[in-house]
């Protein structure tokens, strides 16, 4: 894929309202970003295929919703605090800042000029808790939902009365302060984590981490649709590893920009419990009922990022086609071959013409049969090819034209996005023709 396809992306993902900047008549504000009406819906069915995927389908896979700011300590157990950093440089010329390892000279980006020695910054924003702001109520945006399961491993064991092997999901907002954000939503300071941490008995962490690998491939490919050409596992070297994990992937998408990280899968061992256990004082060793075992479990994590799947998902479907389709556009057009099962939008329903009130009432009664069923939108503006290529760029699989022989014989015109092929179908049949496709 062309880099110049980025660009069009973007501006494409703006125009079909599913990204806009954040505080855009404001001017915007860095590495924020705001989800339109296609957009949420998008995420949403992402989220909703994730979960069904992850927790819904599994008996041992249980689901959390933790809170965004936790205790101090949570994030001192951690290591947050005292590590969670990146290296800042200063340009003595200009004075803009940028993340130094991601430089490949000592020499500013923008004037060239000379940079500062680099200085650890801290990626998590701060905010205080209560009326006096002091430093004891200081608390911190959670920069990863990760640590929000770890605290609750206890709760869950206890109350769900399940035994090891079991997992915790969780999919909710994180923050970190990024230097530099960049590449549209592809690093942002507020964005999406679908995270799993799955507990296991130490020793059989390696049969495990193939199995999620395997899953989590299988997910993007089969469930989401992502062309296998586009998607790789690529092992992380041993300077790359944090210093507790056992092993780590990351699976990457072929962005336009390049392969860049899309989800991580680390073995974790038992860090993150044995620190919690350390900060807290709180016994978080698994007891085995059977073998009559106390340990504390290692962990294995698959954790990605919905909007970088969003963007992975909007760049894997977006087709520009010169000259249009058909014989009768010469325009060029853009399809967005989204999979059914995430598109924003299942079904258009289209009058053939909208000053004939027969025909748009009959088309209203469709919507309204169907729109109980499937996320549907009714359309009546313009002429009908202008509305099939609308519905084409944002991805709707199926579009349902009324017109006069609908009137007489209850039957419309079903129209796949893909081959552009047309039925005739009884609207009695629509739900179950569709659900079937």
């Amino acid at each position: 894929m062309e880099n110049n396809n980025f660009d069009k992306i973007i501006s494409f993902t703006k125009r079909r309202g599913f990204v806009f900047q954040s505080s855009d008549i404001y001017g915007g504000i860095g590495g924020f970003y705001d989800f339109g009406p296609l957009g949420v819906e998008l995420r949403n069915n992402i989220k909703n295929s994730w979960w069904n995927y992850m927790v819904q389908k599994r008996e041992n896979i249980f689901g959390l919703d933790s809170s965004i700011i936790m205790n101090p300590n949570v994030w001192r157990a951690s290591g947050h605090i005292e590590t969670f950093s990146d290296p800042l440089s200063e340009c003595k010329k200009c004075h803009k800042r940028f993340r130094t390892d991601h430089l490949k000279e000592n020499k500013c980006p923008e004037c060239n000029g000379d940079l500062m020695e680099p200085r650890n910054f801290n990626l998590m924003f701060k905010t205080f808790i209560g009326p006096v702001e002091d430093d004891t109520s200081i608390a911190y945006l959670r920069p990863e939902t990760a640590q929000g399961i770890f605290v609750n491993y206890k709760n869950i064991l206890n109350t769900q009365r399940t035994k090891i092997p079991f997992g915790i999901a969780q999919i909710g907002k994180a923050f970190r302060n990024e230097i530099t954000p960049g590449n549209f939503i592809f690093r942002m300071r507020e964005f999406e984590q679908m995270e799993m941490e799955y507990f296991v008995k130490p020793g059989k962490e390696d049969e495990a981490f193939k199995y999620w690998i395997e899953q989590r491939v299988n997910w993007y490919t089969n469930v989401l649709g992502i062309k296998k050409e586009n998607l790789r596992v690529r092992e992380q070297e041993k300077d790359e590893l944090a210093h507790y994990a056992k092993g780590c992937v990351d699976i990457e998408y072929n962005f336009p920009v390049g392969w860049l990280e899309i989800e991580g899968i680390a073995s974790r061992g038992d860090f993150d419990l044995s620190q919690h256990q350390k900060f807290s004082g709180e016994d978080l060793n698994y007891f085995d009922i059977e073998t009559k075992e106390k340990y504390l479990p290692s962990v294995i994590e698959p954790s990605c990022g919905l909007d970088r799947i969003f963007l992975a998902v909007l760049c894997d479907a977006f087709n520009e086609i010169e000259g249009g389709r058909t014989q009768e556009s010469e325009e060029k057009e853009f399809l967005l071959k989204l999979k059914s099962n995430i598109a924003p939008v299942k079904v258009a329903v289209l009058p053939l013409v909208k000053n004939k009130e027969e025909i748009t009432t009959k088309a209203k009664e469709v919507y309204n049969m169907l729109k109980d069923n499937f996320s549907c939108q009714y359309d009546e503006t313009g002429a009908i090819g202008r509305r099939y290529r609308r519905q084409d760029e944002i991805g709707t699989p199926w579009a349902v034209t009324i017109d006069f022989e609908s009137i007489v014989n209850n039957d419309v015109t079903l129209r796949n996005r893909d081959t552009m092929e047309q039925q005739r179908v009884k609207i009695s049949d629509l739900i179950s023709i569709i659900n079937e496709n």
